[in-house]
């Protein structure tokens, strides 16, 4: 029988700080911009994208910066899985604390660091303007369908 790897017999709060950053496949789809309804507390995405989005890559260009750059960007840690459920549902980060397999095209499995933008997996399938190319009340207009947002290939 193979070996577990560490995904599958560690939780996402005891991985160490470089798997917990090897199990991110690149997708970039938490760089969307939310709006949330207020009364529901529904999260929806759009088709804006953050402004530090390097388009070839599908990585930010001010990785270590960017919370300090863009003080709205989420930075996912392990003591936040619990609300994990707005991301999307091939996200490792959710699919591993949901318990569930990484898609074929994760890196992790494919041993190829654009492997999530070749299956169409990446915000690049999706989105359409950066936010610095827009004024926030248009937000709104960029809403994605769940159906169109979240076609992901396994």
């Amino acid at each position: 029988m193979a070996q577990e790897v560490f995904w599958q017999r560690k939780s996402l709060q005891e991985m160490s700080p470089a798997e917990w950053e090897s199990l991110c496949d690149g997708c970039a789809l938490c760089c969307l911009h939310k709006v949330e309804d207020e009364d529901t507390e529904e999260v929806f995405y759009t088709q804006v994208v953050c402004h530090l989005l390097d388009d070839e890559t599908c990585r930010c260009t001010r990785y270590a910066e960017r919370t300090h750059l863009v003080p709205s960007c989420v930075q996912l840690r392990p003591e936040d899985v619990e609300s994990f459920h707005w991301l999307p549902p091939t996200c490792a980060y959710r699919l591993v604390y949901e318990k569930k397999p990484l898609p074929e095209w994760h890196p992790l499995l494919s041993g190829r660091s654009d492997s999530v933008i070749r299956a169409q997996a990446s915000v690049l399938s999706v989105y359409a303007v950066k936010d610095n190319e827009i004024e926030e009340d248009e937000l709104i207009d960029y809403v994605i369908e769940e159906a169109v947002f979240f076609r992901s290939k396994n």
